[in-house]
């Protein structure tokens, strides 16, 4: 089944360096992404509420940059999810950007699941 391409931008009051260990790092991404990853090579382990752990393979990355997942149940295909970090030349704001696919017509509840969990991550950065 074709998924939708969806893209979605957060403003981020922290450090750049900060926010990309909790893009890039089991531990990071465990206080806010899921309630436990494992990080195995360039295989992530995430679980939610002790179910059965989903793996995504980090397919690419850049230091401080952007990291680029792709789900199992995605391979073989263009479809990934990727959280890349953006610092405007002029104002030095910092945002983060995220670019994700999903089922057509969850366009919606996709943003609000992001939504959710870009507002955690902001708690535990103290960037809200």
């Amino acid at each position: 089944m074709a998924k939708t391409k969806v893209q979605y931008e957060y403003n981020m009051h922290c450090l750049s360096e900060i926010l990309y260990e909790y893009l890039a790092s089991a531990e990071g991404l465990s206080e806010w992404f899921a309630d436990d990853v494992v990080e195995r090579g360039d295989d992530f382990f995430f679980s939610w509420g002790g179910g059965p752990a989903e793996r995504a393979t980090l397919i690419r990355y850049k230091p401080e940059s952007f990291v680029r997942f792709r789900w199992e149940e995605d391979e073989g295909t263009k479809y990934f999810f990727e959280l890349s970090i953006v610092i405007d030349e002029i104002t030095d704001d910092l945002s983060l950007n995220i670019t994700d696919f999903c089922e057509d017509g969850d366009e919606e509840e996709n943003r609000l699941y992001w939504e959710n969990l870009i507002e955690n991550l902001q708690i535990k950065l103290g960037a809200a």
